[in-house]
């Protein structure tokens, strides 16, 4: 710990999406768990989120080891917005992707094409430690895959 710092970990990435059964569908895929679903509303969410009558129906996802979460929101109060444009590059400023290691990249590319997805780019190798490549999802999600070598 350095001096007073308190941050005890990371405890999940939120993605706002407007088809859940799909998103959800593209991460249990993926190789994620689906830990439980649940509609959200009241004062306290209006507070928290700055908005006037929110209803959310939200997913949380997690990683087969536990430490990691993807928290997916549907927003049914106010509609959700769109990003300009809707699928962005990689180089959009804001968060633009979650990488994820994979056994095996190109069975989980497969997988995931099933599901709509498409390589951003190309599946490249980084010297002798990794192959890696970009998959946008649904949504225009951008998930990044490392299968690590050797």
């Amino acid at each position: 710990m350095l001096g007073d710092m308190a941050l005890q970990r990371m405890d999940h990435v939120g993605i706002v999406v407007g088809d859940l059964e799909a998103a959800v569908a593209f991460f249990v895929e993926l190789g994620m768990e689906l830990e439980g679903e649940a509609a959200v509303e009241g004062r306290w969410v209006d507070r928290v989120n700055g908005l006037d009558d929110v209803r959310v129906d939200m997913a949380m996802l997690r990683t087969p080891d536990g430490h990691n979460k993807v928290e997916l929101t549907r927003f049914r109060s106010p509609a959700a917005v769109s990003a300009e444009p809707a699928v962005a590059p990689p180089n959009t400023l804001g968060i633009r992707n979650v990488m994820f290691a994979v056994d095996d990249i190109d069975d989980v590319i497969a997988r995931l094409r099933a599901h709509g997805a498409e390589l951003v780019g190309e599946v490249e190798r980084y010297e002798d430690i990794y192959r890696l490549c970009y998959v946008r999802g649904p949504e225009g999600i951008i998930v990044a895959l490392a299968e690590q070598l050797g």
